[in-house]
């Protein structure tokens, strides 16, 4: 008498069902693809608007309306898994890949690497453009390395964070309303906190942007007092807070 024992499919095998679902999806490509082309058409815009300060850098101006495609990175998180919650090919996803915390991991996985790769080529092809555009000499060029690592790692766990959204919030209104909210909020009411306000106003994705791209809009009393990297970490580190919490979530809750 033999015994047949289901195999759970490995985690490549996850990864690999999960690329093949977020490709064949014309709305997230596109929504994604919107992130390196607002990132690098803004430098453009900027560089052709002379519309920067005295105390601009070359990197903060070109990057100006990176702050836009981070929001967009974070929208595109929360849809990769409300999409499949309004579809419910959750359903299916999690009948091919039992193991729930695989799925999201898998998921997590691959927003950030597509978002790292594609925000590195986006923001350093932005940078080029608008150290071409803007007059040699009128700003400082900036520290570009490694801002532009930092910068594509934030826009990374953006999407991860909104990744997380989605999974706890379920539904795509709520969840990019969500999304929208963790990035502008604290840097909006962190003056209210008082000598909380460096952690409050430094906690948002937005002010470690800001602070990445060297802008000359990153004050203190805008964006906490924070520096760059730990504001990065902050970021990073509640992002794994929520994954884990929305891991729990998706293993308790039916899809």
């Amino acid at each position: 008498m033999s015994t047949l024992t289901a195999r759970h499919p490995g985690f490549r095998e996850a990864l690999a069902f999960e690329w093949a679902k977020f490709a064949s999806l014309r709305s997230t490509r596109w929504t994604t693809v919107t992130i390196g082309l607002v990132t690098v058409v803004g430098a453009v815009f900027v560089g052709l608007s002379g519309s920067l300060q005295p105390d601009d850098t070359v990197l903060g101006g070109s990057l100006t309306l990176s702050v836009v495609s981070l929001m967009i990175a974070g929208v595109v998180g929360a849809l990769t898994i409300c999409g499949e919650y309004a579809s419910g090919t959750l359903t299916s996803t999690l009948a091919a890949v039992p193991r729930r915390g695989r799925v999201l991991l898998a998921k997590a996985v691959l927003l950030a690497g597509l978002l790292y790769g594609l925000s590195l080529v986006a923001c350093t092809a932005a940078y080029l453009l608008g150290g071409a555009i803007l007059e040699d000499g009128t700003y400082a060029q900036g520290e570009p390395m490694p801002a532009l690592l930092g910068i594509a790692g934030l826009f990374a766990v953006v999407g991860v964070l909104g990744l997380a959204i989605g999974v706890l919030v379920r539904h795509s209104a709520g969840a990019v309303t969500a999304v929208i909210a963790v990035m502008l909020l604290p840097s909006l009411f962190g003056p209210l906190f008082g000598d909380m306000q460096r952690w409050v106003a430094g906690a948002t994705p937005t002010a470690a942007l800001e602070k990445l791209t060297q802008t000359a809009d990153a004050s203190p009393e805008a964006v906490g007092s924070l520096g760059a990297w730990p504001s990065l970490a902050l970021v990073a580190a509640y992002t794994v807070v929520l994954l884990a919490l929305a891991t729990q979530r998706l293993r308790r809750r039916d899809a």
